[in-house]
Formats: C-alpha cells, sequence, structure tokens
C-alpha cells in the first residue's frame, strides 16, 4: 500500500534578529568598500601615483591617513555597535551613521573616468545603506504590558498569576 506524500517540504522560515541584520549589512558595506579599494589598485597609474606620493589628488601624509582610517573604521565599529547597543540608541545610531554614509558613498563616483567600476561599486553601497536605513526604521517595537501601561492607583505589589492561584489554594487563615 501506498500513500501519497509530499515530494518537497518546505523549508523553515527562522526570524532573523534585527540586530543581526545590521551587523551583517555593516560588514557587506566594509568588504564593498574594502574590495572597490583594491581593485582600483589595478587601475593603470594609481600604483605609479601611489610611489610619488600622490591619492587621488592629495598628497599622502599622516593626517590624510588618519582621515582615512577614522572613515574606514565608523562601518567596522557599526559592526560591533549594531549588535551591542540597547536597542533605541542602536536604532538611532544607525539611522544617523548610515545617512551620513550615503554622502561619503557617492562621493567615490565624483569625479572618476571608471563610471562603470565606480558605479557599480557606490550603486551597491547605497542599496546596503538603503537596506540599513530600512532594518533601524522599521525595527519592531514591543507592546508595553497591562501592568506597566497603566499606573497603579494602589501601592499593592503586582502578584504573578501562579503566586495568586498558589493563595486561592491555601485554607482561609493559614500563613503563605
Amino acid at each position: 500500500m501506498r500513500t501519497d506524500q509530499p515530494t518537497t517540504t518546505a523549508l523553515e522560515e527562522q526570524r532573523i534578529p534585527v540586530r543581526a541584520k545590521l551587523a551583517a549589512a555593516w560588514t557587506s558595506l566594509v568588504l564593498l568598500y574594502a574590495y572597490v579599494d583594491i581593485l582600483a589598485f589595478f587601475k593603470p597609474g594609481v600604483i605609479k601615483d601611489i610611489e610619488a606620493g600622490v591619492v587621488f589628488e592629495f598628497d599622502i601624509s599622516q593626517p590624510l591617513f588618519t582621515v582615512f582610517l577614522t572613515l574606514m573604521a565608523i562601518p567596522i565599529l557599526m559592526v560591533v555597535l549594531s549588535t551591542t547597543l540597547p536597542a533605541r540608541a542602536n536604532r538611532t545610531t544607525n539611522l544617523i551613521v548610515a545617512s551620513v554614509q550615503v554622502p561619503f558613498a557617492a562621493f567615490n563616483v565624483a569625479g572618476e573616468s571608471w563610471t562603470y567600476f565606480y558605479g557599480l561599486g557606490v550603486a551597491l553601497e547605497l542599496i546596503v545603506l538603503a537596506l540599513i536605513l530600512r532594518y533601524a526604521w522599521t525595527w519592531p517595537r514591543t507592546a508595553r504590558s497591562a501592568t506597566t501601561a497603566a499606573p497603579s492607583s494602589t501601592n499593592a505589589p503586582v502578584r504573578s498569576r501562579s503566586t495568586i492561584e498558589r493563595a486561592e489554594q491555601r485554607p482561609l487563615g493559614s500563613m503563605p
């Protein structure tokens, strides 16, 4: 006797916490920044300019590299902050930092002759930043419970259901 069983089964959809989504998105952004910069070394003349002491149109200097490191450290630190900050601060920080990163990402395509390469890099970075903004903006909220939503008019302690049930089962006049 043969029973018909489905040949495919549905995959379980597990809810991914917002913190994990944000950390993954910031990690993706950092990797995009790094790979665009690494691949840019293969453009003709880039290494020669670096050896001559010039990056983009700027002279290579300690202050310039300090600025570069600071700009790169921001999304790198957001990976950690997205997993450790309290929810409210996390949401606000992600909204602010991602918003500031949008013009920084767009700057990378300004004045470049390799518009396909940098255009694709910037487009991908902007998509990831849009995801970060969306995840932070739509951060799920929890409903306040009835015991915390309305202030109590008495100073009686809040008792759990199990405490009340145990009290109801005791004979009258017995001590807890």
